[in-house]
């Protein structure tokens, strides 16, 4: 729970307080009583996942490998990640985890270097270029997803631009697009000019149109392939019954 990162858009470290880590143990008793129930995926998650044990001497690197030795589960997937976390041990390190699913969700926010120093996320748009790339040196083509925020207080149409370009440059699997919305008690909300609504909505919908483009190429890339499904539920689609789950790079099937 917690973060101390201090974005300028945001008020989780003024609202939730600072990082505080669950024990490992208290991570693994779980993990091991869900797999008693039957379950085979674990999600590891938290309000700033990437910063999990800084406060007790701990990292998610070895909580992985330890949640990797418990019996019955098949597969750990991840959270969203911030960018700092993926160095070369790490990616070689989780590479080799048959466990671990090939889906990995990086806080991106904007593609704008101008942008990324307003917001006070504390990476370039290429450092985040190389993480990617070296998810993608271990992994065989992984699903990468992201956060992107439009409308951010003073995005120009350039920035915007610029933030569409990268967007479509790394070529994520999926992509969640928010208009920025002030939080009272926060940097950004008192800063010089706020974007119109109908701004954030246009720009909005113009980054949606590239990430359903992106993630209908994923896809289409996995036709004709054999894949591992983990059915989770039964809907009903045009008067059928169908079970639904998700491959584990996190695609519906």
């Amino acid at each position: 729970d917690g973060c101390n990162q201090f974005c300028s858009y945001c008020i989780i470290p003024f609202a939730r307080g600072r990082v505080r880590s669950r024990s490992r143990d208290s991570v693994l008793d779980e993990v091991k009583t869900l797999s008693a129930n039957g379950y085979k995926e674990v999600v590891l998650t938290g309000i700033h996942l990437s910063s999990y044990g800084i406060d007790c001497d701990d990292n998610l690197l070895s909580l992985i490998l330890a949640i990797h030795e418990v019996e019955g589960i098949e597969r750990i997937r991840l959270g969203s990640l911030e960018p700092r976390i993926i160095t070369e041990e790490f990616a070689q390190t989780i590479a080799k985890l048959p466990k671990m699913c090939p889906h990995f969700h990086l806080s991106l926010q904007s593609g704008c270097n101008a942008t990324l120093k307003r917001m006070n996320r504390r990476y370039t748009a290429e450092e985040y270029y190389e993480k990617c790339q070296l998810l993608r040196k271990y992994f065989d083509n992984p699903a990468l997803t992201t956060d992107v925020i439009v409308g951010f207080p003073g995005e120009t149409e350039e920035e915007f631009a610029e933030s569409k370009a990268f967007v479509d440059k790394v070529d994520f699997y999926e992509t969640h697009i928010f208009k920025y919305s002030r939080r009272d008690g926060t940097v950004a909300a008192n800063m010089p000019n706020q974007i119109e609504e109908s701004v954030k909505s246009q720009r909005s919908e113009n980054l949606i149109q590239v990430g359903e483009k992106l993630m209908r190429e994923y896809r289409e890339k996995k036709i004709g392939t054999e894949v591992s499904v983990l059915f989770e539920e039964e809907k009903v689609i045009g008067q059928k019954r169908y079970q639904v789950g998700h491959t584990r790079e996190y695609i519906e099937v």
